[in-house]
């Protein structure tokens, strides 16, 4: 599928190339793939995406003690989507219990600052955010959360597991499970848990058992599931992110295209089209996938994804899957993989990006850019976004010159940036606090 083409001022930004990506040691559940002696690649009934293959990439890759539940949560999965009395249950909770719909907010001063640096002539773009932030939990992980907080419920489940590293999935996983009775452990690692200290108080205030074991997000995602594995009779595994085995990263994207419905809607309602540019961060994928996949068929919408290049893709110490990562089997899938860590946002070290995500980086309809931490930092509008929004907000620094007046720009703004301010304190980086203050018009 060819990129989409919408009218430039001066050249296109340099495209991340596409690599012929080599596989590298695959993992599933923390264990080499070569020497685990019940792997299972399924095929599933046909080749198409909607059953887990996007490409080459997908699939599922797991003992074969997962494969029943597996099964059982794809066929409640076909039934709550088609479920009238589901959908509506499901609904009601987005509107009264998440706040949905978010504003799609058009950014005034934003758009003012970048029409004086930009141009000498001419409005330049309107740029509007899709504000995830002021949802339930701070963060778009509430959607995802609350969908599969109440298929556990229907499943018979009394229990949820999950992992989480920034904290935002563990809050929202939390908030779900108390809305819904549900007893709820998250696992987070030790390094994790103090850099974000207010998400755990958080998750313990909502009635969550946070467990904490040594290492990052990825050993606590291990932990979670072998969790799960234990006690698979009265326990749900509730996942984050658009990785992992099918059916995971098909079911959270699902749950998560609530983001580009209710964009599409909103953008139909405010100028009476379809938005020229869509600007999403990619972590691991959620976010980007709620906000791109109602908008993959729109070939006059470009797509742009930003990954965290931490100090810079030379220095190998970042997390730029898509730019620079290889093909390999983790956490039950085929995906795009780097053994590199970002030093800022915590929920940026995941070594996976999504299988849907690689697809769409290997066929060219999404294009794949990044941000240094040092451009994420400069770029905390006032409205304080997390760390992972904040590198999409840094992207339209390079984005906004080059697109034609009057072309409609919208960032996902996927989560509010409370959680982050320890972190940029502790950085030495008062300067970026003031910055802050002194750039709060902007929005």
């Amino acid at each position: 599928m060819s990129s989409t083409k919408i009218q430039l001022r001066w050249q296109p930004l340099p495209r991340v190339p596409a690599r012929n990506h080599r596989m590298i040691n695959s993992v599933v559940f923390g264990v080499p793939i070569k020497s685990h002696h019940r792997v299972s690649d399924v095929h599933s009934r046909t080749n198409g995406p909607s059953f887990g293959r996007f490409g080459r990439f997908g699939g599922k890759f797991v003992p074969e003690t997962l494969m029943s539940p597996l099964r059982d949560l794809e066929e409640e999965l076909d039934f709550v989507l088609s479920d009238h009395e589901f959908q509506a249950e499901f609904t009601t909770a987005l509107r009264d219990y998440v706040g949905r719909e978010t504003p799609l907010y058009f950014a005034e001063r934003l758009t003012e600052h970048y029409r004086n640096k930009c141009r000498t002539t001419g409005d330049g773009p309107e740029i509007y955010l899709k504000r995830e932030d002021l949802g339930h939990s701070g963060s778009h992980k509430m959607n995802n959360a609350l969908a599969q907080a109440m298929i556990a419920r229907r499943l018979g489940c009394s229990r949820v597991v999950a992992a989480t590293g920034a904290g935002q999935h563990g809050v929202a996983t939390a908030a779900a499970c108390a809305k819904l009775s549900l007893e709820c452990t998250v696992f987070m690692g030790t390094t994790d848990i103090e850099k974000q200290s207010s998400n755990v108080l958080s998750m313990k205030l909502l009635g969550a058992q946070v467990s904490s074991l040594e290492g990052t997000f990825q050993d606590a995602s291990s932990e979670a599931i072998r969790n799960w594995v234990e006690n698979l009779q009265t326990t749900y595994y509730l996942s984050g992110t658009v990785v992992g085995p099918h059916l995971s990263p098909v079911m959270v994207r699902e749950f998560q295209s609530v983001i580009g419905k209710e964009t599409r809607k909103q953008a139909k309602r405010l100028w009476g089209g379809k938005p020229d540019v869509l600007v999403a961060f990619v972590g691991s994928g959620s976010n980007a996938l709620g906000l791109f996949h109602e908008f993959v068929g729109d070939e006059d919408v470009r797509l742009v994804g930003v990954e965290a290049a931490g100090l810079g893709l030379d220095s190998g110490k970042h997390s730029a899957t898509l730019a620079v990562g290889d093909v390999g089997v983790y956490h039950g899938s085929i995906e795009l993989l780097v053994p590199h860590i970002c030093l800022i946002g915590r929920r940026l070290e995941y070594t996976g990006v999504g299988p849907e995500i690689s697809f769409l980086k290997e066929t060219g309809r999404v294009e794949f850019y990044t941000a240094t931490d040092k451009e994420a930092i400069q770029d905390w509008r006032g409205i304080i976004p997390a760390l992972e929004a904040s590198h999409a907000l840094a992207f339209l620094d390079k984005l906004v010159p080059i697109l034609h007046d009057g072309a409609k720009v919208i960032v996902n703004c996927s989560g509010r940036g409370d959680k982050d301010i320890d972190t940029l304190i502790k950085r030495g980086s008062p300067s970026s606090l003031s910055r802050v203050t002194k750039m709060s018009h902007y929005s």
